[in-house]
């Protein structure tokens, strides 16, 4: 069987329509102080003259059921909070504060407690507070033992420091940082093709991973407030993406004005072995491309002539920094 999201049960045309259907409704009800529209990584409101809040909100997803069935639920909060303040940062924002939305068939606070003791740590990490949340519990609309998660950050940018893609130009260079797997996005899919009714197999050390597929399915997403930050003290970044479900084109090309084309090598770098096991399982390269980071969880764009000092920027914060692609045109 050839496997495809929507094979999984996830339409990512219909997500395309339902936010095309938000647009419109949003479109009748906007502020003077809000800056751009639906679609981008973050929202924009003006706070004053010279400053701009920021804000987003994200979840994570299917994800929750692998730590669901291995009873582990001590990193899904850093992956609630970094799909979160991740898409924060690619305006230049400095997140603030962070709240948590929790739903859950019963209140257990032995899943709870780890859950939200994750959050505290990744918002530490971040540079921002965990502020307030709410813990709701709903066993008419969650089966025993179910939950979902929900965050919601903010941050604030100087408005002349903004970062907004609208000066790449062609020839301006596409730099990654590496992932740490597959994040928060397209477990639905992964988890069909790699587990199907047999969840028992998370409990095997597979050769291809070198390690039980269940931890490599719940390495928490990476946290890039720091590096994100770092690159835009130098202002030479044009423009940041966070790399989340949609895959690497999508995501980049959120960030570009409507006459750019992309070019991305998918062979400039290694991918992680856990997406290699998901293709040979039956999902074709096309759509790899289209639901999954293949190893890049964040990108820059810059100038030719600038990616030397990004790179140097980099290393002091030990990271690696690859040439995956450039503006085409």
């Amino acid at each position: 069987m050839n496997w495809t999201y929507e094979k999984a049960g996830v339409d990512l045309k219909k997500a395309q329509d339902w936010v095309d259907v938000i647009k419109k409704i949003v479109s009748k009800n906007k502020s003077s102080r809000t800056i751009g529209g639906i679609g981008g990584f973050a929202g924009l409101y003006r706070l004053d003259e010279e400053n701009l809040i920021a804000a987003c909100t994200d979840g994570v997803g299917t994800k929750v059921e692998i730590a669901r069935i291995l009873n582990r639920y001590d990193t899904i909060g850093q992956d609630l909070v970094a799909m979160n303040v991740n898409d924060l940062v690619t305006c230049g924002a400095k997140p603030l504060f962070f709240l948590d939305y929790i739903a859950c068939s019963k209140l257990d606070i032995a899943v709870l407690e780890p859950i939200i003791q994750s959050i505290a740590d990744a918002c530490y990490q971040s540079g921002c507070v965990l502020l307030g949340g709410e813990t709701a519990e709903m066993p008419d609309v969650y089966d025993y033992g179910k939950l979902d998660l929900a965050g919601f950050a903010v941050g604030i940018v100087k408005e002349k420091d903004l970062i907004t893609g609208q000066n790449i130009q062609k020839g301006d260079i596409v730099l990654g940082l590496k992932s740490s797997g597959l994040h928060s996005n397209g477990y639905s899919l992964a988890r069909k093709v790699l587990l199907g009714e047999d969840t028992g197999e998370l409990d095997s050390t597979l050769p291809i991973l070198g390690e039980k597929l269940g931890d490599s399915l719940l390495k928490p997403t990476r946290l890039y407030v720091r590096q994100a930050m770092k690159a835009a003290e130098t202002g030479l970044v044009k423009g940041m993406a966070h790399i989340t479900g949609g895959g690497l084109k999508e995501n980049i090309e959120r960030i570009l004005p409507p006459s750019r084309t992309l070019f991305i090598d998918f062979n400039s770098w290694e991918r992680p072995s856990i997406f290699k096991l998901i293709s040979s399982k039956g999902v074709s390269e096309e759509e790899m491309r289209k639901v999954f980071n293949l190893g890049i969880g964040f990108v820059f764009i810059v100038s030719p002539s600038d990616v030397p000092t990004i790179k140097e920027v980099m290393k002091k914060e030990n990271e690696d920094l690859y040439e995956i692609g450039e503006i085409s045109r």
